[in-house]
């Protein structure tokens, strides 16, 4: 009998140290936000050699501006781990990250219908 493990049945087999060289958060001068927006930056579609985790963030966010924590949810990757490859992209120039949109408030319609509207999307 032959028995395969498959990474969808035991997890990433790749530690989250390995993919972020070991650090565990950003470097300082960087504050990234659940909400901040992540947008690629225009321009020249050649980019440096990237491994795969930072290719998949790169295409993920040439499909449209989308928050941090949307890119960490698609990307199925830890939050922490996305912050990291993030910031590599910004300094890379190949992506931006813009801080939150102002608080609306906690009865603001327009948010109360986006998080329904997000909620049946799942």
């Amino acid at each position: 009998m032959s028995e395969h493990w498959y990474e969808d049945e035991t997890g990433s087999m790749v530690r989250p140290y390995t993919v972020t060289r070991g650090r565990t958060r950003p470097a300082a001068e960087h504050h990234i936000d659940l909400m901040s927006q992540v947008m690629a930056v225009d321009g020249d579609r050649s980019e440096p050699r990237l491994d795969h985790a930072r290719s998949s963030l790169l295409e993920l966010v040439r499909r449209g501006a989308r928050p941090v924590a949307e890119v960490a949810a698609d990307a199925d990757m830890p939050l922490t781990v996305v912050r990291v490859l993030l910031v590599d992209l910004v300094e890379a120039g190949l992506i931006r990250i813009c801080a939150p949109p102002a608080h609306r408030g906690p009865h603001d319609p327009s948010l109360l219908r986006e998080i329904a509207d997000r909620l049946r999307e799942i």
